[in-house]
């Protein structure tokens, strides 16, 4: 009754569309001596490239037995166009403290001087 059952891919996107991805109908053979016991079968579905920022959504797997089926909890996926961009200001940082150093050193220069005139 188990061994056959479909699984099924799809997602839901911000707008609560569901569109399916992808769908296998599935035919596992009991090995001799364990029948009518509990067994667990990873499947594993990659979904590569995404093809635009619009397919952010929650993705999901299903199993549909005879009569029964069950769901995952669904896995959030955030596409942007870009990308992550870390933001770097080490050299602006930088740049910004030595000419605020220097400007300092100048007028201490010049304070100092001025006043042992």
């Amino acid at each position: 009754k188990y061994t056959k059952f479909s699984i099924f891919y799809y997602w839901i996107n911000s707008l609560g569309q569901n569109t399916s991805i992808y769908s296998r109908l599935e035919n596992v053979a009991i090995p001799s001596g364990k029948e009518n016991t509990t067994a667990t079968i990873s499947y594993d579905h990659r979904i590569m490239p995404l093809e635009n920022i619009f397919s952010t959504g929650t993705y999901y797997c299903e199993v549909k037995w005879n009569n029964m089926q069950k769901m995952g909890k669904g896995v959030f996926v955030l596409a942007r166009g870009t990308g992550y961009v870390e933001t770097s200001y080490g050299w602006e940082i930088l740049v910004t403290l030595t000419a605020l150093l220097a400007a300092l050193s100048i007028t201490a220069t010049a304070l100092l001087l001025w006043k042992r005139k």
